[in-house]
């Protein structure tokens, strides 16, 4: 029998799939379909073998690091060509690009999905614009590779500085989100790295148009299509392969569920850039602005219910606390947000339910938004230490020293002053794309931009001098 590469064997179950005579097929030859076991099907019927997926993945990692030797050395305006064609490539496949996206709303929908993860799947002509403004931005920013620190003078005349280098190979796994593979390919482009990526089952139709726009860019230019590769298939044993590439691949960057990263993070031998989850606090203080907090609150909690930067706990100081909580409320609760408070809250807005102690742990991702009246600013940031994640929080305040202390005391990735936490995100902060949010400590934290897929290595010149 014959042997099948992973891509050959995913490429011929979807030629099955959309084949005429699979219109009628059953259920279990469907289930079969998703879950790539149709030997029963295809591959008895042509005399084929599986594909042996742990030796694809492999041979995915050893063609990535041999492509990060490629683009490491690769010029800033041979980079920005690619990212430019890319751009122009999704200009022209608006209509194609929109309905292998519709392919995958559907099975979405017939597979009762949340509103939430039916948003971060859709594209629209907007959002492939903005996928477009993007790219090209990230192709004007001044490349960080090559750039140097400060330089030391030494006594002797040695001189020592800080070179920015790319990570290598970064592998990049996410869910229901089909923008981050232009985001995710741009960025590692852009810094020199190569990538591998492995979207998610949901997004499966939208992430191999995408490629192919990628891939097609990339050779326009001369660079190799394995700058930038795809784990073609839904097969999840994929990724346990992936994370554990430690010859092969530099870093992990996961983006999705909790679930998802802490299944990585028990079984990833290669180190990962990643939070958790999005638990976002915005406080108001006894000294803000309650017209500005209103126009605040109702942006953080309503931009889109199921980005990471979402407000999920609303403090409110006890000194405005019966003027503004029953406003915010009635204001929420006509946009559909469902409210669950303090007892405090509820004294002050009855049509509030009682929340429990784990709404305040809990990132919704949804219309929900636990409300909480504290007795100072020192207890709204414990309430932060206590639940928060790190990710984003936000003060609204007019009392400067209130806004430092703020600053200086919560501990997390992003924190801001008189502005909804929804901006948590690369584009907003300048850095034309973001690959993920990190809440970790070391290496990245916060939105992470071309910089953060760089690391440095130090560089000395001299002029013959011998250490004596």
């Amino acid at each position: 029998m014959t042997a099948l590469t992973r891509c050959e064997y995913d490429a011929a179950c979807t030629r099955l799939f959309l084949a005429p005579q699979f219109l009628n097929a059953t259920v279990f030859e469907r289930h079969c379909f998703e879950h790539h076991c149709f030997e029963h099907i295809y591959f008895e019927h042509h005399n084929l073998t599986m594909p042996n997926l742990e030796e694809t993945v492999k041979a995915i990692g050893r063609q990535a690091r041999l492509a990060s030797k490629t683009i490491m050395a690769a010029s800033d305006q041979q980079k920005a060509a690619a990212l430019n064609a890319m751009a122009q490539e999704l200009d022209r496949s608006h209509d194609s690009l929109i309905a292998a996206n519709e392919k995958d709303l559907q099975q979405a929908k017939s597979r009762d999905l949340s509103s939430a993860l039916l948003d971060r799947l859709t594209l629209s002509t907007k959002s492939l614009d903005l996928m477009a403004q993007g790219l090209r931005q990230i192709a004007a920013m001044p490349d960080p590779v090559g750039s140097l620190g400060p330089t030391i003078v030494r006594p002797n005349g040695m001189r020592v500085t800080q070179m920015r280098v790319p990570l290598g190979v970064i592998g990049i796994i996410y869910e229901s989100r089909p923008n981050v593979t232009i985001d995710a390919a741009a960025l590692c482009l852009k810094s020199g790295n190569a990538s591998i990526l492995r979207g998610g089952s949901e997004a499966f139709h939208s992430n191999m148009a995408l490629a192919k726009i990628i891939q097609k860019a990339l050779s326009q230019v001369g660079l190799p299509e394995t700058v930038v590769q795809f784990i073609e298939t839904t097969d999840r044993e994929a990724v346990g392969h992936l994370i554990t590439l430690v010859d092969d691949v530099d870093v992990i960057v996961p983006r999705g569920g909790k679930s998802l990263i802490e299944r990585l993070q028990a079984h990833a031998r290669v180190p990962m850039i990643k939070h958790l989850d999005g638990n976002c606090h915005v406080y108001v203080d006894q000294a803000a602005d309650l017209e500005k907090a209103l126009r605040i609150a109702i942006n953080a909690k309503t931009y889109r219910y199921g980005v990471c930067g979402a407000m999920e706990t609303l403090l409110v100081h006890q000194a405005v606390a019966q003027t503004f909580v029953p406003t915010v409320c009635e204001a929420l609760n006509e946009l559909g947000v469902e409210i669950r408070g303090c007892e405090r809250t509820q004294a002050l807005a009855p049509a509030v339910r009682a929340a429990s102690e784990q709404d305040w742990a809990e990132e919704y991702l949804a219309p929900i938004l636990a409300v909480r009246v504290v007795d100072d600013l020192e207890a709204a940031m414990a309430h932060i230490a206590q639940w928060g994640s790190g990710h984003t929080d936000a003060i609204v305040t007019q009392d400067i020293s209130a806004a430092q202390q703020f600053e200086r005391t919560v501990d997390s990735s992003s924190v801001y002053v008189n502005l909804p936490t929804c901006f948590a995100d690369g584009f907003e902060y300048g850095l034309g794309a973001e690959i993920g949010i990190s809440t970790n400590r070391l290496h990245a934290r916060g939105p992470v931009g071309l910089e953060g897929l760089t690391t440095m290595k130090w560089v000395l010149r001299g002029e013959g001098q011998v250490r004596g």
